[in-house]
């Protein structure tokens, strides 16, 4: 399984575009972590990964996550609110694999690019990664969350 970190580096190259926010999860940026998968053709990994992630609703909702399925150019919202996303325009800013490959994505709330996977991850897997973000680690010191 391929599995990229992206948040590990001291210095951030800031011309790299693995660091620069994706345009088109803007209307997220400063509110919501953004997990978007890429079905495969047959839709089994997918399937898991919908799986994975939902069984927890109540985890996603406390990380404050938005979870976008893109089949084709079609972008659903599989967790959170989400509308008018165009399917093209992720693929595009995320340099995403070719329709009918999977992958899946993990935007901060700053708008980069996290944590990029060739396989499903299990939801416990995601939850680590997003909770030993210093983002998050700040959110669970304050008293509202």
């Amino acid at each position: 399984m391929s599995k990229t970190l992206l948040y590990g580096a001291t210095k951030i190259d800031e011309t790299n575009s693995a660091y620069a926010p994706a345009e088109s999860l803007a209307a997220f940026q400063w509110k919501n972590r953004v997990f978007i998968l890429f079905a495969d053709k047959d839709n089994a990994r997918a399937a898991r990964q919908e799986n994975q992630l939902l069984a927890d609703r109540g985890a996603l909702d406390e990380r404050d996550m938005v979870v976008l399925k893109v089949s084709g150019d079609t972008v659903r919202s599989l967790f959170g609110a989400a509308e008018g996303l165009d399917g093209q325009a992720l693929r595009r800013d995320l340099e995403a694999s070719e329709p009918g490959e999977f992958s899946a994505f993990l935007v901060g709330k700053d708008g980069t690019v996290k944590l990029k996977v060739s396989e499903p991850i299990t939801g416990g897997e995601l939850f680590a990664i997003i909770d030993s973000m210093p983002m998050r680690a700040a959110e669970t010191l304050k008293p509202d969350k």
